[in-house]
């Protein structure tokens, strides 16, 4: 009889310091050009708080318009974080920023022939990738297709990401809509 009562005050105890941690969450939907290190830095918390929070199974793969819970972060996920932190301080993302500001050609001419049901799904893939922004930054993916960016070879501007997608979507698919067909089965394209 003990032990049950033991178990059940443990069980009580438990429940409340679960919705203690809920309560202390924020809910943020997600808007065009958020990044879940984007986020974390925003709230004072870590990347694996949130991914660890939402269950998010890929931390690079989050929707515009996507609610998120970002609680506080637990000292095992600071330390972590500081752990990945002092890994990753020679990649220098600020660098890679700064390069999308300063080489941001305003004098390249592309317009894209895409036209009705391929420019929808260009238009779908945008929207996923970036939220329709030519400025997102993902780690290495920059602007409205989420390029790498190698691929633009320096030229940040819209023309240029409108240029190197469709040559990238005609090598790799041969049409926007066999894209969206790719994305939708994997998540990505």
């Amino acid at each position: 009889m003990k032990k049950t009562a033991v178990i059940a005050s443990a069980a009580a105890l438990t429940g409340v310091f679960a919705s203690a941690t809920v309560a202390n969450a924020d809910t943020v939907t997600v808007k065009s050009g958020d990044t879940v290190s984007k986020l974390a830095k925003d709230y004072n918390t870590t990347v694996d708080a949130i991914v660890n929070t939402n269950k998010l199974s890929n931390a690079n793969l989050i929707f515009v318009g996507q609610k998120l819970e970002i609680g506080e972060a637990t000292q095992a996920d600071n330390n972590q974080q500081a752990a990945q932190g002092q890994q990753s301080q020679q990649v220098a993302p600020a660098a890679s920023s700064q390069q999308a500001t300063t080489n941001y050609n305003t004098t390249s001419n592309y317009t894209s022939n895409v036209s009705g049901d391929e420019q929808a799904a260009k238009e779908w893939i945008a929207a996923r990738e970036s939220g329709g922004s030519y400025t997102a930054q993902n780690g290495r993916y920059y602007g409205r297709y989420q390029l790498d960016a190698s691929y633009l070879g320096g030229d940040f501007s819209p023309a240029n990401q409108d240029r190197v997608a469709d040559q990238y979507v005609a090598s790799r698919y041969g049409s926007w809509s066999a894209a969206k067909s790719y994305w939708l089965s994997n998540g990505w394209y």
